[in-house]
């Protein structure tokens, strides 16, 4: 099969993720975004939202070539709305500018110049109306570039390559090449830690990195994972100023601080821990007074988001403890978020998590019942979904969590385990002070049994 060529402007069906194909269009990137190294990537703009993103010639399709077929197989409200907004720009009069060429400024010239960090490795290119873009480095994955109301705020792609380095202490750290102010984010020069690379763990590392810091890190599995760099968690803690962890539980993260050569061995006066873990209020205040006694300082920090969120560093942080630190963790919380709260004292962020994922939780086992009683009623749920984004609850949650369903798409955001933990917490958490969570409860005996279906 011959490669398919694209041009600047051409409108192209992009696959983002997990996500459907989606209708965008190829442009020119703003001037402050760098273009990616390696070979055949695009920088396109989807329809129907402000989001943009580099992505691979593999994960393009010419839209007229494959319409058909795309509309055929998915039939979203968000998604037939992105198709209408396709066709309407297919039918504006030639010549006059488009959306996004307003947005971002775009000279009328089709010129486009790469310029890296480093006078050495600058190169530029100046394609002709007939030549197809060129492209950016295949080891690293594409990544969403905008989801926020603000299209000027964008998540620089990676230029830079990695490089180990081990420090006098010989625990192994990885760094990027080049540090320096990316987007507006000036890394820390605050060495930086990080226990625990699962799949939410992988991303926030990567993201750490992409933005500039300096990160030495250390996994429980590492024959497993084969990316092992620090020897034990008090070693990592001993030798850096801040440290992350992002365990799965509650016990293991007790396990990591109190265990054989866990954090505490390694914590000294003014040293920080920052736990991204969703744990319940009393562990972390225990955990938070164990690091304090010790002469540390804490942090807890859990995060919000799916393992897609975590590699685009979309993710949400609510944090609470040492006012301080959380003002030091500012340009890591901006290299794997879109948005931090600050919620006082220890254990209001635990409480407030717990909160939010029995919320979405629930809401998932609601969604799922009313599915199933469609079918088992006759009724189509395709129908049943465009009839939910038309009213009130409409929003890219629902619709995309639906489609996924509709699709036969079953892979997990977040393992079934953890969304039943997190809800028998919550329970637990209304129980202690006298408050009804009876929808929690419902859903909850619903996780229970598919857990045992498991």
């Amino acid at each position: 099969m011959a490669p398919v060529s694209l041009l600047l402007g051409d409108l192209v069906w992009g696959k983002l993720g997990r996500y459907p194909p989606w209708p965008a269009r190829i442009i020119n990137p703003p001037e402050e975004l760098k273009k990616p190294r390696g070979n055949k990537w695009y920088f396109v703009k989807f329809f129907g939202m402000e989001d943009h993103a580099w992505l691979e010639v593999g994960q393009l399709k010419p839209y007229h070539a494959h319409k058909e077929e795309m509309i055929k197989n998915n039939r979203g409200k968000l998604f037939q709305q992105a198709v209408e907004e396709a066709e309407e720009f297919l039918g504006t009069k030639p010549g006059s500018p488009s959306q996004d060429e307003k947005d971002f400024a775009i000279p009328e010239a089709a010129t486009l110049k790469w310029m890296t960090a480093r006078p050495k490795a600058t190169f530029e290119w100046q394609p002709t109306a007939s030549e197809p873009l060129k492209g950016t480095d295949p080891h690293f994955h594409p990544f969403l570039l905008s989801q926020t109301e603000k299209p000027a705020i964008y998540y620089q792609a990676i230029t830079k390559k990695l490089k180990i380095r081990e420090d006098e202490t010989e625990v192994t750290s990885i760094q990027a090449a080049d540090s320096m102010a990316i987007n507006g984010i000036t890394p820390t020069n605050k060495k930086i830690g990080f226990l625990g690379l699962g799949l939410m763990g992988r991303g926030i590392v990567s993201n750490l990195l992409k933005m500039g810091h300096t990160v030495t890190v250390w996994n429980g599995t590492a024959e497993k994972e084969g990316s092992c760099l620090g020897r034990t968690p008090a070693e990592v803690i001993s030798t850096c100023d801040i440290t992350f962890a992002y365990l799965p539980d509650p016990k293991t993260a007790k396990d990591l601080v109190l265990g054989p050569k866990g954090v505490l061995q390694g914590i000294r006066p003014g040293k920080c821990y920052v736990d991204l873990s969703t744990e319940d209020a009393d562990t972390v205040t225990e955990l938070a007074q164990m690091i304090v006694s010790r002469g540390g300082r804490f942090l807890e920090a859990p995060v919000s988001g799916n393992q897609q969120q975590s590699n685009d560093g979309m993710l949400m942080i609510l944090a609470a403890g040492d006012r301080g630190l959380y003002e030091d963790c500012s340009s890591c919380f901006q290299a794997i978020g879109k948005t931090s709260f600050f919620l006082g004292d220890v254990g209001n962020a635990a409480k407030m998590m717990l909160i939010v994922n029995m919320v979405q939780g629930s809401l998932m086992a609601t969604i799922t019942e009313g599915l199933t009683l469609a079918q088992g009623t006759g009724q189509s749920q395709q129908t049943l979904l465009d009839i939910l984004n038309q009213g009130q609850l409409a929003s890219v949650f629902l619709d995309q969590k639906c489609q996924n369903i509709l699709q036969g798409n079953l892979k997990p955001d977040t393992y079934l385990r953890h969304i039943q933990k997190d809800l028998r917490s919550a329970i637990a958490l209304g129980s202690a002070v006298n408050h009804p969570t009876p929808m929690a409860a419902a859903a909850n005996e619903v996780y229970k049994r598919a857990k045992a279906l498991d």
